[in-house]
């Protein structure tokens, strides 16, 4: 199966979380094409969970893993080293204090 380009997924999920209203701001553009996304989401309470799409274990199925999580310094630290280590990599910045950053949506696995 074909997959989607990266710049125009990323394009969705921001309009997808602006239209709820929900904070997004694009902190590394990577490769347009083929480029891996992070997800992170800032509850504003100084604590963020990164988020890697990756397979999960169990099914075999593309999901959303956590990459880093804890206290924010400590996961713009850990996405700082993945940029240094693959410049091809987005960096999403998800803001919104109730916790949502859509990746349950089916349309964005």
């Amino acid at each position: 199966m074909a997959r989607l380009a990266t710049g125009i997924w990323v394009a969705a999920y921001r309009r997808r979380l602006e239209t709820e209203g929900i904070g997004c701001f694009i902190l590394a553009k990577g490769d347009e094409t083929s480029g891996t996304v992070v997800v992170k989401h800032c509850r504003m309470d100084g604590t963020a969970t990164a988020w890697q799409r990756g397979y999960d274990p169990m099914t075999g199925e593309r999901a959303w893993m956590v990459y880093s999580e804890g206290e924010e310094r400590q996961v713009d630290e850990a996405l700082s080293r993945a940029r240094g280590r693959d410049p091809d990599i987005w960096i999403v910045e998800v803001e919104d204090a109730r916790g949502r950053a859509l990746l349950d949506d089916p349309s964005f696995n």
